[in-house]
């Protein structure tokens, strides 16, 4: 006798159900797509966007897996610039001038007709004008115009003085042409580097540190000759390097922390603390990972990339946002630099290039890295701008609105007299 067959089972795949299952998926993916790249423009609009989601995140699923987020998103990033951005053209951020730069005259500082000479006894002498020399591109085949020639940055306050500061562009990477590195020279015959610490970072775990007054501010003193601020260093939970003021230690330091510091007598030093004479002589220091360069060579470390110090949570061979200080050999002139699309290796190339001997990397990220100016509102009352275009910049920013990060910040330094230096 003949049995039936088996039925037929339903056709699952075109069931109502499994329908909507699909739809539900399909949106929940593309949703999930959408959010990820509306989450990464808003965090390169938003300056305290991103931070306040790493933290957040690493509070619920740890640090490490934060770390393998950022680095996956900083890779996907850039592989896509690679591929969208592969027929870009190096850009020009300025006008550089074609001719040869005059320095304008130094500006009369008497009151009047009538002000007397000063006696020859008392007389200060005048400092030859502060006239880096342009280096070039660092690759003449991958170079916007200007590149590697040096442009005044005039004190907005003192218009007609001679610059102090000049400024110029590199694109460092042969791979990347939208890489740069804003590098600004400053003549530390005529400026003076002080150091901030922030209302939060670096946090301390020193017990006598605990009680001491944080600034977060730049001194209502040095509000007429201000220069310029810039950004600090790494947060203390990335990497514990150190940091102290006066006699006060805020956070131990590492031997091998690459130390920028000022001396009692002014001078400014970057080498690692282990190799550093007279640690006790010195009016403040910060530290961050090791000196990138150090007696004009790179460190050996930065020609693995696999590298992770030059990028506190996230590998030095990331490319993002970067920040560094240099010294030139003579040391009287100090090297600002802020990135865009940059490799730890890279940056250290660019600052090799414009003359840098010893190199100490500061912050990175998208929110930190920034230099800024601060010109006279029409009110009279100095705001906060950013020297270059594409950084987030708050009006208040170091002068009114308490500093969360530590930074730095330059003056001018009173003249002296002959006999008194």
């Amino acid at each position: 006798m003949a049995h039936p067959s088996n039925p037929t089972p339903p056709d699952l795949q075109g069931s109502p159900w499994r329908r909507r299952i699909k739809r539900v998926c399909l949106g929940l993916g593309l949703g999930t797509i959408v959010l990820s790249i509306g989450l990464w423009i808003a965090v390169h609009r938003v300056s305290w966007l991103g931070p306040w989601l790493a933290e957040a995140l690493r509070s619920v699923i740890g640090a490490e897996a934060v770390t393998w987020i950022q680095e996956t998103a900083y890779g996907l990033d850039d592989r896509w610039n690679r591929f969208w951005r592969e027929n870009d053209e190096p850009k020009s951020h300025w006008q550089v001038p074609s001719a040869p730069r005059s320095t304008p005259p130094a500006p009369d500082l008497t009151e009047g007709p009538s002000a007397p000479a000063p006696s020859a006894s008392a007389a200060i002498p005048e400092l030859p004008p502060f006239s880096p020399q342009s280096v070039g591109p660092l690759y003449k085949w991958l170079a916007a115009e200007g590149d590697g020639q040096w442009v005044g940055v005039p004190d907005p306050v003192r218009p007609a003085a001679p610059p102090v500061q000049f400024k110029t562009l590199i694109h460092p990477d042969k791979r990347r042409v939208w890489a740069e590195i804003f590098v600004v020279a400053v003549d530390l015959r005529q400026v003076e580097l002080h150091f901030i610490e922030g209302a939060v970072e670096p946090k301390t775990h020193v017990a006598e540190a605990r009680s001491y007054p944080r600034r977060s501010l730049i001194p209502t003193e040095h509000h007429d000759v201000l220069l310029a601020a810039f950004n600090g260093g790494f947060r203390a939970v990335h990497g514990r390097w150190g940091l102290g003021i006066g006699d006060v230690t805020l956070i131990a330091p590492r031997k091998l922390g690459c130390t920028i510091g000022r001396r009692r007598d002014g001078a400014l030093v970057i080498d690692h603390w282990e190799d550093l004479s007279n640690t006790d002589q010195l009016l403040w220091w910060r530290q961050g990972p090791p000196c990138m360069l150090r007696g004009g060579k790179r460190h050996g470390g930065l020609w693995d990339p696999d590298a992770r110090g030059w990028g506190a949570a996230i590998g030095g061979d990331t490319v993002i946002r970067r920040s560094a200080l240099g010294l030139n050999a003579a040391r009287d002139v100090l090297y600002v630099a802020v990135s865009n699309f940059t490799t730890a290796q890279v940056l250290a190339d660019g600052l090799s290039h414009i003359g840098a001997e010893d190199v100490v990397q500061l912050d990175v990220n998208w929110s930190y890295p920034k230099f800024i100016l601060f010109p006279r509102d029409p009110s009279g009352q100095r705001v906060a701008k950013s020297l270059f275009k594409g950084f987030d910049v708050g009006e208040g920013d170091y002068l009114r609105d308490s500093a969360p990060r530590d930074f730095f910040y330059l003056i001018r330094k009173a003249p002296t007299p002959p006999g008194r230096d």
